[in-house]
């Protein structure tokens, strides 16, 4: 077989058979594929999209193209993928939960893209932490805490590293296929038994509305199930915050509040307990819906996934008291101060992808790939539609570094958020639909 006569067909409309899909992810990560190879056929794809028998052929090569992990009897080994957004930090509460709960926690995650932040970003502000440690160490943590989230390493579906990589610099990125195809690679390289989409709907989300987000979680669900994976999706509101923080050292105290009980966000707890719950049920570690609800609230109010978070904290190389004294740790802005909306009212709609970006802008996320991050900038104390805001109450409290990066925060956020006089209809539920 031949790369060119394989992206000329996916270039004319043809469709690829498995032979042929395995061929070209094979070259891809031995190298024999080169750049401008790798680019046209990502094009093609882009432009002709795959059929679902191809999809499925692309995921399996994609996950057998580098190691992929067995887990020995280990189990059940569950995992949770969200697609991003604001303030998006349910993987930090929700491993521990479910290890605490019984199951096995291997979490591949990613770091920021765009305006969305990245679970590895939050976890690189807590010193020591290793995000890409060798496959005895991650074997060695979930074993021990039984749950480690880290970044995908070189031996996890290498071909994916390389052809995702390309795809970001070849505008190739928004392809069903190979969205599906990324994510579902590196879970089925993760030696899954179980795995759950949180795929997120509005202004803050990758795919703001509700028709392309339902068209990726069903995509998600039906190729994951044909290559052998057994995946739920539940599409979630996205356009606000997800708990009061967004920002990366904030949101790694935001999660340990809830994790102790210090601190409980309503919309960020019931996100959380709904995918640990689907993931207990489908891991067979709980009967139903109700005592799965119930077995989650149980390991947050004994402490026991709080413990689990500290485990895998230490296993990874992070400070041992952490949870006890996480602001010892985590580092903290040099400005912080609160931000007054022009006029008092209630909070009507907010541009959540505006929050996001003014983020990035302070230095808590990347404009380019190579960029260094500023872990302690952010939001904390955000508030939502239907709350009031007024001179006695800000709408959110800016961490910035500089005077210039906290004046331009404030101006993004000031025109991202309506201040209405009535009170405005009820927001969507956070849980919108079940896939």
């Amino acid at each position: 077989m031949l790369p060119q006569e394989i992206i000329r067909k996916k270039r004319d409309g043809g469709v690829l058979d498995a032979e042929e899909i395995a061929f070209f992810v094979e070259g891809l990560s031995a190298g024999r594929i080169s750049e401008g190879q790798a680019a046209a056929f990502a094009m093609a794809v882009y432009f002709h999209g795959m059929t679902r028998a191809e999809t499925v052929a692309l995921t399996l090569a994609k996950a057998a193209s580098g190691t992929r992990l067995s887990w020995d009897g280990l189990g059940p080994v569950v995992d949770k993928h969200s697609t991003g957004g604001i303030g998006d930090k349910v993987s930090l509460i929700l491993a521990p939960i479910l290890a605490a709960c019984g199951a096995y926690v291997p979490m591949i995650s990613g770091r920021g893209l765009g305006h969305t932040g990245g679970t590895l970003d939050k976890l690189d502000s807590i010193p020591g932490y290793d995000t890409a440690p060798g496959i005895e160490r991650l074997r060695t943590a979930v074993r021990t805490a039984g749950c480690a989230i880290i970044g995908q390493t070189a031996e996890l579906a290498p071909a994916d590293r390389r052809l995702y990589a390309i795809r970001d610099v070849t505008a190739t990125v928004e392809s069903m296929p190979l969205i599906v195809a990324s994510i579902l690679s590196k879970k089925l390289a993760a030696g899954l038994d179980a795995l759950v989409m949180d795929v997120k709907v509005g202004s803050g989300a990758f795919l703001p509305s509700l028709d392309a987000a339902r068209d990726l979680a069903r995509n998600l669900v039906e190729v994951a199930g044909e290559a052998g994976l057994p995946c739920r999706a539940l599409l979630t509101d996205m356009d606000q915050c997800l708990g009061h923080s967004a920002g990366n050292a904030l949101e790694v105290h935001e999660a340990i509040g809830l994790l102790t009980g210090a601190r409980k966000d309503a919309r960020l707890h019931e996100v959380t307990l709904a995918l640990s719950a689907q993931l207990l049920l489908m891991g067979n570690l709980a009967a139903d819906a109700g005592d799965a609800r119930t077995r989650v609230q149980r390991a947050l109010e004994s402490g026991a996934a709080a413990e689990r978070f500290a485990r895998m904290v230490r296993a990874l190389g992070g400070p041992h008291d952490l949870v006890e004294r996480p602001a010892r740790h985590l580092a903290a802005a040099t400005l912080q101060r609160p931000m007054h909306l022009p006029r008092a009212g209630t909070i009507g709609r907010i541009d959540a992808r505006a929050l996001g970006l003014a983020i990035v802008a302070l230095g808590g996320g990347r404009t380019n790939p190579a960029d260094a991050i500023d872990h302690t900038v952010g939001l904390s104390e955000v508030l939502g539609p239907g709350e009031r805001v007024g001179a006695d109450r800000p709408f959110a409290i800016v961490h910035a570094r500089t005077e210039a990066g906290l004046e331009a925060a404030a101006r993004a956020i000031e025109a991202a958020v309506s201040v209405v006089d009535e009170v405005p209809s009820m927001p969507p539920p956070v849980i919108i639909e079940a896939i």
